[in-house]
């Protein structure tokens, strides 16, 4: 059984249609994101995430 999750559509709906935001609201979302995030993208990568992430970069034999 699988659960359906309220905020997302299931496999069968329609995609809605893409809503366009003007320059000015881009440019405020992108420097609160920056701002919000900025302590967390200045932090060290935990040494076991970045093992994994390389194990993902390597390709299969």
């Amino acid at each position: 059984m699988t659960k359906t999750h309220p905020d997302r559509p299931s496999e069968g709906a329609a995609a809605a249609p893409a809503v366009s935001l003007s320059p000015s609201v881009r440019r405020h979302l992108g420097q609160t994101l920056r701002s919000a995030f900025a302590d967390t993208l200045a932090a060290p990568i935990n040494p076991r995430l970045e093992a994994l992430v390389e194990q993902l970069a390597k390709p299969k034999p």
